[in-house]
C-alpha cells in the first residue's frame, strides 16, 4: 500500500509538470491501472532524457577538448565507466526499494519504474551540470 501512495503522488506531480503539454498517461490518474501506466510512461520519459543528457555531455566534452582529442577520448571513457557503475547502483537501490513487492506483480513493476525514473531524473540533472560554463 505504501508504494501505491508513492504512485499516486508521482502521478499528481507528473500531471502537474505536464501543464499545457500534450496528453500523457499521467493525466487524471484515478485507478491502479492508470497509475501503472503512468509509472511506465515516467520511466520511459526519464530514460529518454537521460540518454539525451549523456549525449549532450559527450558532445560538450568533444567541443571543450576539440584540440586535444586524446583528452576528450580519455574523459569520455571515464564517463562511460562512471555511467556503467551508476546503472549498477541504480539497479541495486531499486531492488532495495521494491523488496516488499512481489516480483512480476503490477505493484512491483510500478514501484520499479518509479524508482528508475526518479534515479534517472537525478542522473540527468547531474550530467547536465558537468562542464557547464
Amino acid at each position: 500500500m505504501k508504494s501505491m501512495a508513492w504512485l499516486v503522488l508521482l502521478a499528481v506531480v507528473s500531471g502537474a509538470q505536464a501543464g499545457e503539454e500534450e496528453s500523457t498517461p499521467c493525466d487524471n490518474v484515478e485507478t491502479d491501472q492508470q497509475s501503472y501506466a503512468c509509472a511506465a510512461f515516467n520511466k520511459q520519459t526519464a530514460e529518454r532524457e537521460l540518454r539525451s543528457a549523456y549525449d549532450d555531455l559527450t558532445q560538450r566534452i568533444r567541443d571543450q577538448y576539440a584540440d586535444e582529442a586524446d583528452q576528450a577520448t580519455a574523459l569520455v571513457e571515464r564517463m562511460e565507466a562512471a555511467e556503467t557503475l551508476w546503472a549498477q547502483l541504480r539497479d541495486a537501490d531499486c531492488k532495495v526499494e521494491t523488496y516488499a513487492e512481489k516480483p512480476g506483480s503490477k505493484a512491483f513493476e510500478a514501484a520499479w519504474n518509479t524508482c528508475v525514473a526518479q534515479r534517472s531524473d537525478d542522473r540527468s540533472e547531474y550530467l547536465q551540470s558537468i562542464g557547464q560554463q
